[in-house]
């Protein structure tokens, strides 16, 4: 049977590749008629194979198209091939990842990751790290490494004291919804202001750690950000670093949408001190190009992740090493293989391959930026040295412009706030686009504003 299905899934996949030529962006569903458009029930008898593959089919092709070159709505798109062929085994071999017993080289696939992007942070062999299911995980992670550092017996006895943690007002979401989890408390975040490009502010920062401790408060954890959501900046992290430094403060850098910077000798200036940090994480997935979910996370001493994560489990844990058993140092329990399809990527391109695809999405920015500059029509509101391009085209509300694009089918690309403005935020993180395909987004998007302009322009 699983021979028969191999041959539907190519059949499948040359089905959605054709269409992804054709329709770049399928006409979406709206959510309230989700059930009468797609038939997702489900019954007590099965049904058969031909009918299964016919509803497969259905469902694939109403299906919103990440990989084709005019999506760019989220800080991930694009297909790598190699890294495909990767999780496409993974999911044949379904290893878990957490003794080597049941895992065997697979552990050695994730550990020479790891080894690597220590190397490139600037990290010690005394560094270790996991791989995580999204970055909003190992933010989490780190924060709970950071409250265990401040003082060990709070994985016992809980917090007992007002503890407070430091992040910029333009970090990700994750982190405010991880101190409600850890029990730290969304109330004891403080969010440090940032300058115009959306840089944390560093003398603003110190003086809230200051001002904290003065009412009684205890600080313990600064988050600083290697390429906010929106704008795409880069928080200083050798400022922050000795910040932390002064304060005996944990500092991680939260790297989820452009810490893959670290690749490349042009920017990794923008991580300038990331080895002075006590954690750091980076998206594969995002910038580099593999399939969802690759969230890497280190530990610049790798203590801290087996005394936050370790426990005894002796039905797991019965052959080999504490090094080899990755569950000791991971979050999760059972644990899919997503180490694989970045190895598969990485031994295939090879490191300078990486830096390639991380340099190239700087250059679409900048091909997207220059475009931007030379139509009056246009006003830009993102800077250099980030993969996000924030503007607005004619006045035309960005919320109704984006909108309007994903409901007809033309392109899909999202909004953004920032301060006090509101723009459409355009991320150039599939290296497999042209200098061509970005003007082609501008020109799309021109032509679909001037045949509804009255609808777009309208109360």
């Amino acid at each position: 049977m699983i021979k028969e299905d191999l041959i539907k899934f190519k059949e499948l996949s040359e089905a959605l590749l054709e269409a992804e030529n054709k329709e770049p962006v399928v006409e979406p569903i709206e959510a309230n008629r989700l059930f009468e458009a797609v038939d997702l029930s489900l019954h007590e008898e099965g049904m058969s194979d031909d009918s299964l593959y016919e509803s497969l089919h259905d469902l694939v092709m109403k299906t919103p198209r990440t990989a084709t070159r005019q999506f760019f709505n989220q800080l991930f798109g694009g297909r790598k091939s190699k890294a495909v062929l990767g999780d496409l085994m993974a999911v044949m071999l379904n290893n878990s990842m957490y003794t080597y017993k049941v895992a065997g080289p697979m552990v050695g696939v994730e550990k020479e990751i790891l080894k690597q992007i220590a190397h490139l942070v600037g990290y010690s062999e005394e560094s270790d790290g996991t791989i995580a299911p999204g970055g909003s995980m190992s933010n989490f992670m780190a924060m709970v490494m950071a409250r265990d550092a401040f003082k060990k017996e709070i994985r016992y006895t809980g917090v007992t004291e007002k503890m407070t943690l430091y992040t910029s007002a333009a970090c990700h979401y994750s982190i405010a919804k991880n101190a409600a989890l850890m029990g730290v408390g969304r109330e004891q975040v403080r969010f440090i202001p940032t300058d115009e490009k959306g840089v944390m502010l560093m003398d603003a920062l110190d003086q809230q750690i200051v001002k904290d401790q003065a009412e009684g408060f205890v600080p313990f954890f600064i988050n600083v950000t290697a390429g906010t959501t929106v704008m795409g900046a880069f928080d200083p992290i050798d400022e922050a670093a000795a910040i932390a430094k002064k304060h005996k403060l944990w500092l991680h850098v939260d790297g989820a949408y452009c810490g893959a910077v670290i690749f490349s000798e042009k920017y990794k200036h923008l991580v300038k001190g990331a080895e002075l940090a006590d954690s750091f994480s980076v998206n594969a997935h995002k910038m580099l190009g593999t399939p969802l979910t690759c969230s890497i996370i280190l530990a610049k001493d790798k203590r801290h992740l087996s005394d936050s994560f370790s426990s005894d489990a002796r039905y797991l844990y019965q052959t080999d090493g504490d090094d080899y058993n990755l569950g000791k140092t991971s979050l999760q329990c059972g644990r899919r293989n997503d180490a694989l399809k970045f190895w598969t990527l990485w031994k295939s391109i090879g490191t300078k391959g990486l830096e390639n695809l991380v340099d190239h999405q700087f250059h679409l920015a900048e091909v997207a930026r220059k475009y931007i500059s030379e139509h009056e029509d246009y006003k830009l509101y993102s800077y250099g040295d980030s993969i996000s391009v924030c503007f607005n085209y004619k006045n035309i509300a960005p919320e109704k412009l984006c909108t309007a694009l994903y409901e007809k089918a033309a392109l899909m690309v999202g909004y953004g706030t920032f301060q006090a403005d509101t723009f459409v935020r355009f991320v150039t993180i599939n290296a497999d686009n042209s200098d061509q395909e970005i003007i082609d987004f501008f020109k799309t998007m021109e032509k679909f504003v001037a045949e509804n302009e009255s609808m777009l322009t309208g109360d």
